[in-house]
């Protein structure tokens, strides 16, 4: 069975006399990219209706102080982790059923972004980050250079983000989390186009196998998550607060 995390992706050669099954593979490939997007789009539009719908119905409100604040922010990686980890022993149906039911967690967790900034500064960076989405989105998608070399650099960047974050937990600086900010878009618009190459050289690897649903359910999570950060980051360097 293929596995999700391995690093052999095989890139297919065409024959010179094989227009039809270039064809076929094009078709299939531009099918199996759609349904990525179609995913990684729903559950983003899913987490943000849940956002909404969290916050304006009071719930948002009441988590502060509350026990249940830390699930509500810890429940998300749980998902991610057992989707990452769980992925080969997860069905195509558990595997999807995971995927929204961490959107619908993950709108809950992200409901708290109303406590802090202007409702109009939430939705002008939702739609400057959908714009650089698609765009390096396009870019990874179309591009001819190989970009696997970046991605030990970008994971090495996210893991530096990681522990500054948790290092100006404690000396909370202004200037360090504008530092982080700012590197934190760009290390996630370097993502974007990174995963998106890799998630169509993934294509190549599982096309005919029963792998593909899931295949397409784990693209659809790792351009999602590229997506939030990119957006929280961007939200915290141009959002208006309360």
């Amino acid at each position: 069975m293929a596995n999700w995390n391995d690093p052999k992706m095989a890139a297919s050669g065409f024959g010179a006399g094989a227009n039809a099954m270039d064809q076929a593979v094009d078709a299939g490939l531009r099918s199996y990219m759609l349904s990525v997007y179609n995913y990684m789009g729903s559950g983003v539009l899913l987490t943000g209706i849940v956002a909404m719908l969290a916050f304006n119905s009071g719930f948002t409100q009441s988590l502060i102080g509350s026990p249940l604040m830390w699930v509500v922010m810890l429940a998300p990686l749980a998902f991610v982790l057992v989707l990452s980890f769980g992925i080969n022993k997860l069905s195509t149906g558990a595997a999807q059923a995971l995927f929204w039911v961490y959107a619908a967690v993950m709108g809950l967790s992200m409901s708290t972004i109303f406590l802090a900034f202007t409702a109009s500064s939430i939705a002008t960076t939702f739609f400057a980050t959908a714009a650089a989405f698609l765009g390096l989105s396009l870019y990874g998608y179309t591009t001819k250079k190989d970009l696997s070399g970046f991605g030990t650099f970008l994971i090495m960047g996210v893991v530096g983000i990681l522990v500054a974050m948790l290092i100006n937990f404690f000396l909370k600086s202004t200037a360090l989390a504008m530092a982080i900010s700012v590197i934190g878009v760009l290390l996630f618009a370097g993502l974007t186009a990174y995963d998106t190459q890799k998630i169509k050289s993934m294509y190549f690897y599982v096309r005919g196998t029963d792998f593909v649903g899931k295949s397409v359910v784990m693209g659809a999570l790792t351009l999602y998550l590229d997506f939030v950060n990119m957006f929280t980051f961007l939200l915290n360097l141009l959002g208006s607060r309360d």
